[in-house]
């Protein structure tokens, strides 16, 4: 009799149910996302003041309308998780083990063997297979081969405490299998990543467990098939056995798998203190040679078993705030994530924008002067020609001051297109007190006019500019108004995502 598997076995009917109290830390994560959803609006960015086709107003817009695709869609992604859902509280109170890896892992194997000594020892065994979003019971054993064998996500419940989750790999054949596998990460409380001593750890699988790692779980690395075939020569016949690859083989790869798969979390941001010792085994070896006490220690299977109860701990600690845990990952991925990533660099984007706006306001509104300008003056000398005999100055104002409030209300509207523009308030010419036509030396010519359309000129000059600087001030403002609007949806972000990551430290405190 194998004394760790009985440990174990005996330790997994013994774990009921937690005693943490999730109300507290529920309730918070619901009402940051009522206050976010709040402050978001609140928050709204208005593009009153601009002209729906320019780039500010269609990227404010684009902002809006993105935001409520991300709302209508994290509804849609929560429905989604549902199955999953569903399958944790099926299975509630029972500690369930995704086992994960390629295709050729023998996830399978392994957990039809596992199965067998359960049974074995008097403990209930039912395996499973969800269809339709159905939960079937099933009397069948996994199909093993060496190639794709599990089109469905399938299981096996294992005495009173202990699930094991079966499911395609991530490196499937076909997409529909890695999401399906992908769906059902939230149900499991511990991870075991299989990995085939004969191309061990291939740590490239790891981001796909990242995540998962990430959320608090527990990862046992298991080199599966640790065994090798000798040849032997037997009454002039050659033959093939079957043996465990030794301790010092394993103990090599195994070191290997460590340090690499440390290195990749390290590299993804991973807490290395979720990655747990590997440890090599080998069903066949185990199964061909009778599954007694020295078959199971010398395949690995004491080393695995106290490796699994080690993992306990962790598992059962995520278990019992699973319900809080499979919300927070919720907030985090379908709900904070693409508000860092999509609408923050959106916000990023916009600002550079109004900065460059910003940057070219003085500009544009010395290039409204000048053209308004160059428009007036040309006509001036045939202006001041008509009026000059009857030495008609005020004539000569009342035309010209409707003509530069023309030009410049055109000039500014073409200029600054991105603004909704109101009429400017009239602007007077303002001319020095000394001038006007002067009288010609000979009574019979007409008066001279040469420096009254100097003057003339630079009243405009200066009558354009205030109307400039006046419509500068208020192009100013909006496009202040609206940085400061854009600096606010990002600290909403921000706050939220700090307000988010306390109740995540919160949750997994111990003791909770």
């Amino acid at each position: 009799m194998n004394r760790q598997e009985q440990q174990f076995i005996d330790a997994i009917g013994r774990t009921g149910q937690g005693e943490a109290d999730l109300q507290p830390v529920l309730a918070a994560l619901r009402g940051w996302l009522s206050a976010l959803d709040q402050a978001l609006q609140d928050g709204r960015i208005d593009a009153v003041g601009w002209q729906s086709g320019s780039a500010l107003a269609r990227r404010i817009a684009g902002l809006h309308d993105d935001l409520a695709r991300q709302a209508q869609r994290r509804q849609q992604q929560w429905m989604a998780l549902a199955p999953a859902r569903a399958l944790a509280q099926r299975f509630e109170g029972k500690l369930m083990l995704l086992v994960f890896g390629k295709f050729n892992a023998g996830k399978s194997s392994l957990c039809n063997f596992l199965a067998q000594r359960f049974r074995q020892r008097s403990q209930a065994v039912q395996y499973f297979h969800l269809q339709d979003g159905q939960l079937i019971e099933s009397a069948s054993a996994f199909h093993e081969g060496a190639t794709e064998t599990t089109a469905r996500l399938q299981g096996v419940c294992l005495g009173d405490g202990l699930v094991l989750l079966d499911t395609p790999g991530l490196h499937s054949a076909t997409d529909d299998n890695a999401a399906l596998t992908q769906r059902f990460l939230d149900s499991a409380d511990a991870v075991l990543w299989l990995t085939s001593s004969t191309s061990p750890g291939q740590v490239q699988e790891l981001d796909e467990l990242a995540r998962e790692l990430r959320r608090g779980k527990p990862l046992l690395p298991v080199l599966t098939r640790s065994d090798v075939i000798d040849e032997d020569e037997l009454d002039g016949q050659i033959v093939k056995r079957l043996r465990n690859k030794s301790p010092a083989n394993r103990a090599d790869q195994e070191a290997d798998v460590h340090a690499r798969a440390s290195d990749k979390l390290q590299a993804l941001g991973v807490a290395l203190s979720q990655l747990k010792p590997p440890v090599s085994l080998s069903a066949h070896v185990a199964r061909t040679e009778g599954a007694d006490a020295a078959a199971m220690e010398g395949a690995g299977f004491d080393r695995f078993y106290a490796a699994l109860s080690a993992l306990l701990a962790p598992a059962l600690a995520y278990r019992d705030r699973k319900p809080a845990e499979v919300l927070l990952h919720h907030l985090q991925e379908d709900v904070l994530a693409p508000l860092l990533g999509q609408t923050l660099p959106a916000l990023q984007a916009l600002q550079q924008l109004l900065e460059q706006e910003q940057a070219a306001l003085p500009a544009q509104c010395a290039r409204i002067v000048q053209l308004a300008w160059r428009e007036i003056m040309p006509g001036l000398p045939a202006l001041l020609e008509q009026h000059a005999a009857a030495d008609d100055l005020a004539a000569v104002l009342d035309t010209v001051q409707p003509l530069m409030m023309h030009a410049f209300e055109r000039h500014a509207r073409a200029v600054l297109d991105s603004h909704v523009l109101a009429a400017p308030a009239a602007q007077g010419i303002v001319l020095p007190a000394d001038a006007g036509y002067e009288r010609a030396f000979a009574d019979d010519l007409p008066p001279s006019y040469e420096k009254l359309y100097d003057a003339l000129g630079q009243a405009i000059q200066l009558s354009l500019e205030a109307l400039a600087e006046t419509v500068g001030e208020v192009c100013a403002a909006r496009l202040e108004a609206l940085s400061a609007a854009v600096h606010r949806k990002q600290q909403i972000i921000h706050r939220y995502t700090g307000q988010l990551g306390e109740i995540e430290q919160g949750l997994r405190r111990p003791g909770l």
